[in-house]
């Protein structure tokens, strides 16, 4: 397992759904635990700033639940950035999808009741863990729009297919927070729980840091917020078993 980096020169990037909170049936269904949002903002003050949230999720998604809390934040897997509360959300030059394909993303969602469709500014996602016998009639769909058009990726997560451009991925995302005051020449530690965070975990490492999987290290977003919640108090890392 990697070592913590000294709490004093570490920066705290944190996936947000499945990592600090729970997943739920959908996206607008998940709840955060009463004090994290404290804990969060505790762990940044201490951090001298350094601490992101970077969801798969729009920046709006995450103020919504997190407010001012961390430091920064990147959503849809680094397409968007705002590297302080208050500043302007910086997107880099990716491409959005065509219309035409989120027309058949409704159209086949539509067939499956419980199913979702999460429209982002340069993606979106299909979700089906309410109608999960559309497992692979998303994918296929999907795929074939992907195939049909160079400069966009598909991607499994937690019961669900994303549809996102090249260059949108958690490892750039990591790139481009730590480019910039307050994260710059700190070492990073990412924590995620889904194979969508492991460019982030990567990125972590090659600099120097820490990347850890919820599932390995924490067992379930209870440990995290747990651990999170013990370090705030400490103003140290608490020691990883």
């Amino acid at each position: 397992m990697d070592a913590l980096p000294p709490f004093q020169r570490a920066a705290l990037l944190l996936d947000m759904d499945g990592t600090l909170i729970d997943l739920a049936a959908t996206p607008d269904a998940v709840v955060v635990p009463s004090g994290l949002p404290g804990t969060l903002a505790t762990l940044r003050d201490r951090l001298g700033g350094a601490l992101a949230i970077v969801s798969g999720r729009p920046v709006e998604a995450v103020d919504r639940l997190f407010g001012e809390a961390p430091g920064a934040v990147a959503g849809e897997h680094g397409g968007a950035i705002r590297h302080r509360a208050g500043e302007a959300i910086e997107r880099p030059d990716l491409p959005a999808p065509p219309a035409s394909w989120l027309e058949t993303a409704e159209a086949v969602v539509s067939r499956y009741p419980g199913a979702l469709l999460e429209r982002k500014a340069r993606g979106f996602a299909l979700h089906f863990r309410q109608a999960p016998e559309a497992r692979d009639v998303f994918h296929a769909t999907l795929r074939g729009l992907v195939d049909s058009l160079p400069g966009f990726e598909l991607h499994p997560a937690h019961m669900l297919w994303e549809v996102r451009p090249l260059g949108a991925d958690k490892g750039r995302a990591v790139i481009a927070l730590m480019q910039r005051p307050p994260f710059a020449g700190r070492l990073p530690i990412f924590i995620g729980d889904d194979v969508t965070d492991e460019d982030g975990m990567r990125e972590a490492r090659k600099r120097g840091g820490a990347g850890y999987r919820v599932d390995a290290v924490f067992n379930n977003p209870d440990g995290v917020r747990s651990w999170l919640r013990r370090s705030a108090e400490r103003g140290d890392w608490e020691a990883l078993l």
